[in-house]
């Protein structure tokens, strides 16, 4: 039996397919939608699965390095050191407002050398349980908090610390040698939705971040959806004139990249159209990183 080998795609069709499929699919979320959540049980549900990684390391595990200079226990110490600035700034203290997020937590990440695994754990759970009774008292989300120069509504903040539990959730995972995790759909969601929102702002803290560029953003697979973007400084004259760049990506991989987790060139991404744009954009997303 012979067989003969397929004839060549027409030129052009792989971007006529990509352009309508883009057409087919306005800015939105994909349907059905997972169940909506609020930050607060974001939070929560971040806080569990970090609690629940933690209960499972051999007191061995423990002295592994994980990220700058810290173990397991000095990361676990950082993050209590969050907690107790982050129940500050719920109290209105300005003091916590415009420390560093790094340097104000060291104390707390040194304070747990020497400690068992044991009392390392059951401090963090219980600073993370404060908060989470602190929160239940609350119903206000929308009021600004101010905690290491960040200055953010409550809710938007509160997913910024699912972001964050859930990134070094995965940083004591790597170190360990444990799969990564990946968050529900209703957190994803939740986290994907303030990195887009808050994208422009991270292109801007990066070199050519003034440039005017619109952007429309795909997210594919659960927690996923499109945005488009106005990025860069614009006058008002300039409409007809701004370039326009589509970024496809794969949810996870796009939130390891505002983790700071991966490096812009190694998010697997679709660009089209002034894709010379595409850097400075990735860069940006990985700027808004708290590590």
């Amino acid at each position: 039996m012979t067989t003969s080998a397929s004839p060549p795609l027409p030129p052009g069709l792989r971007e006529r397919m990509l352009a309508a499929a883009r057409t087919a699919r306005p800015t939105g979320r994909p349907v059905p939608e997972p169940p909506a959540i609020t930050p607060v049980e974001a939070f929560n549900r971040s806080a569990d699965a970090f609690y629940g990684v933690l209960s499972a390391l051999s007191d061995q595990q423990w002295h592994v390095q994980v990220l700058r200079d810290l173990d397991v226990h000095g990361l676990v110490g950082h993050l209590t050191g969050v907690e107790g600035h982050f129940q500050a700034a719920l109290a209105g203290d300005p003091g916590v407002a415009d420390i560093d997020h790094v340097e104000a937590t060291q104390s707390a990440a040194r304070e747990e050398v020497g400690r068992s695994p044991d009392e390392t754990r059951r401090t963090w759970r219980a600073a993370s349980d404060a908060t989470s009774a602190l929160l239940a008292a609350t119903d206000d989300l929308d009021r600004i908090v101010a905690v290491h120069r960040i200055r953010l509504p409550l809710g938007s903040l509160l997913v910024v610390r699912a972001f964050e539990l859930w990134t070094h959730e995965n940083d004591i995972r790597a170190a360990v040698g444990l799969p990564p995790s990946v968050p529900d759909p209703s957190t994803l969601t939740l986290m994907t939705e303030l990195a887009s929102r808050l994208l422009p702002h991270g292109v801007a803290r990066v070199e050519d971040g003034e440039v005017p560029v619109d952007l429309h953003l795909v997210l594919t697979g659960p927690g996923g959806g499109t945005w488009d973007l106005e990025l860069g400084k614009r006058d008002a004259g300039d409409a007809q004139q701004i370039p326009e760049v589509t970024i496809v990506a794969e949810t996870l991989g796009f939130c390891r990249l505002v983790a700071n987790r991966i490096r812009p060139t190694e998010l697997d991404a679709h660009l089209s159209g002034a894709v010379a744009h595409a850097p400075p954009i990735l860069a940006g997303a990985a700027a808004l990183a708290l590590d």
